[in-house]
């Protein structure tokens, strides 16, 4: 296999051509719209004078059939119809930005959209300012860069590596568009681990899909997972994105790696679903924290209120700043019959904001009613790059197995106590996370990607072990601190999660300390003394077990 990292390298010290022009965050502005055209370049070379000495001949064809023809003879699914490729631009120094522009028109309908969404032309207009006067030297070092030694997987981890650098080198928008790697890889490990058995069969295809999927990077790493495992087995990957450079990345992502990038939506979600009435064997996302759904609130509610439950957002809607449970909801909405697997990441508020009957708690209410979470982990802080505030992976299943059926797993995989015994030289290592060095933004930790005993591996085992646990456990018999687990897991019955919110009412008293009354003769309420009581289902009795519980009873 080629080495990727090297190739990235050479594609990366072209930038140093825009030092001073640019600051270090818009380079891939340039880099990375210059690579797609390239790869192409160079994959079409072999057929490039075919497609040029027919195009003559199919002139009275519409642009549709023009496209079908040409590509066919090209043998992928684009095609360049322009005289110029990137060794004959460098023919005409002075006529590089024209010529250019010239090249990126001749491409077929799919590969051009892509660049359309790049902006490129305010690049090539700006390289090509007599201020600047870089654009002929940037297009020259392209054209000496063989993109062609490659096959589209390889050429895929190439452009992620340079995506995933340039996401770094800019913190101010990393945290937007960019999941760091190890996050994802941990999301895939458990989403894959269920199905590990079923995902080694010969030819087997799965599709996964992202409703907020950035620059690709779940779609990317849940692919090279899939690959790694079994060559032989198909994830097809489908995503939505809002933003429109981050948009133009994933699809060029798709496009290379030889996926089909038509499976890739432009637009908000919400609004418009890009993929109506499709469903997917897994979905991967990391939509935006504490994000308000203004914008799109009318379409939703009016989603909400004529459609209900047969629509994506029936068991209900959460206040206005945070949209985070609606693409839950959408995911939901998008999970097969016969069993789908979602992982998602949050902040805190879906997991604790909303009290009995508001949005959030019936959103909560519904998914564990239908038995659908498996598991939530409590991730460490200080990993992301635009945030520093603790996070969690939900884990949705809607075939549980038999063993967790009616259970939620909780793992905490925070390292807070490791940290505890690293410090008091009890433990050598941090099970969950190493230090970050150097910092990037806010994200000072990264989890461990290498071996069983930390990380990545380390947690994906506290997840996929739930059917080792103690059967004294799983039978609904707890510890001595009254849970089913281990030192980082804990599992509960469905039921433990839920209440019953009572108003507890005081009597108003008159001065004189009586008891008023209305006109039925019944007291009346202080208002100014009025509490609340939340009263779980599920207490503990004097054998530490979990049983159910009335209101009378927890008030006795």
């Amino acid at each position: 296999m080629i080495d990727f990292k090297a190739k990235a390298n050479l594609i990366w010290q072209v930038a140093d051509l825009l030092r001073g022009d640019y600051k270090q965050s818009d380079y891939g502005k340039v880099i990375l719209p210059l690579t797609v055209l390239r790869r192409l370049d160079c994959v079409l070379k072999p057929t490039k004078e075919k497609v040029l000495n027919y195009l003559p001949k199919i002139q009275d064809k519409s642009d549709n059939a023009k496209d079908l023809i040409l590509n066919n003879i090209a043998g992928h699914n684009f095609h360049n119809r322009s005289k110029f490729d990137f060794e004959k631009l460098k023919d005409e120094p002075d006529k590089v930005a024209a010529n250019l522009k010239n090249y990126i028109n001749g491409f077929s309908a799919s590969a051009r959209e892509i660049i359309e969404y790049f902006n490129f032309d305010d690049q090539i207009e700006r390289m090509d300012d007599p201020k600047a006067d870089i654009l002929f030297q940037i297009v020259k070092k392209f054209a000496g860069i063989d993109l062609s030694d490659m096959d589209s997987m390889e050429m895929g981890y190439v452009f992620e590596e340079l995506i995933r650098r340039f996401a770094e080198q800019s913190n101010e928008t990393a945290g937007e568009h960019f999941t760091p790697r190890e996050v994802i890889k941990l999301m895939v490990n458990v989403l894959f681990i269920a199905d590990n058995e079923s995902l080694t069969k010969e030819g087997i295809v799965k599709t996964l899909y992202d409703p907020a999927c950035g620059t690709g990077g779940m779609l990317s790493v849940a692919e090279k997972h899939l690959n790694d495992f079994n060559k032989k087995a198909k994830l097809e990957v489908f995503g939505q994105e809002i933003n429109p450079e981050s948009y133009a990345i994933c699809k060029s992502d798709m496009l290379i790696k030889g996926q089909n990038p038509s499976n890739i939506k432009f637009g908000n979600t919400f609004t418009v679903d890009g993929l109506e009435n499709e469903k997917f064997d897994y979905m991967l996302s990391n939509p935006p924290f504490g994000v308000d759904w203004k914008k799109a609130e009318k379409i939703i509610k009016a989603e909400y209120e004529n459609k209900g439950y047969s629509g994506r957002f029936g068991a209900g809607l959460p206040r206005i700043n945070d949209g985070s449970l609606l693409f839950l909801q959408h995911m939901i909405s998008k999970m097969k019959k016969d069993g789908s697997r979602i992982g998602i990441v949050f902040n805190g508020s879906p997991l604790f904001t909303g009290q009995a009957n508001s949005g959030e708690s019936n959103i909560r209410k519904w998914i564990i009613e239908n038995d659908w979470l498996e598991a939530v982990i409590a991730m460490p802080d200080q990993l992301f790059y635009n945030t520093g505030i603790s996070t969690y992976v939900w884990i949705i299943n809607n075939r549980k197995s038999d063993v967790r059926k009616g259970k939620i797993q909780l793992i905490n995989a925070t390292g807070t106590k490791d940290e505890e015994l690293v410090k008091k030289g009890k433990l050598e290592y941090n099970r969950f996370w190493n230090k970050k060095v150097p910092t990037l933004g806010n994200k000072r930790k990264e989890i461990s990607e290498n071996g069983d005993e930390k990380g990545i591996g380390f947690i994906t085992k506290l997840y996929g072990d739930f059917e080792d646990l103690p059967a004294a456990c799983l039978a609904g018999r707890q510890d001595r601190n009254g849970k089913a687990g281990n030192e980082f897991v804990k599992i509960y019955p469905n039921e433990f999660f839920g209440y019953w919110r009572v108003t507890v009412e005081q009597p108003l008293r008159n001065a004189k300390g009586k008891i008023e009354t209305n006109s039925k003769g019944e007291p009346k309420p202080d208002s100014s003394l009025r509490d609340y009581e939340n009263i779980p289902f599920l207490k503990y009795n004097e054998n530490k077990k979990l049983v159910p519980q009335t209101i009378a009873e927890y008030f006795e």
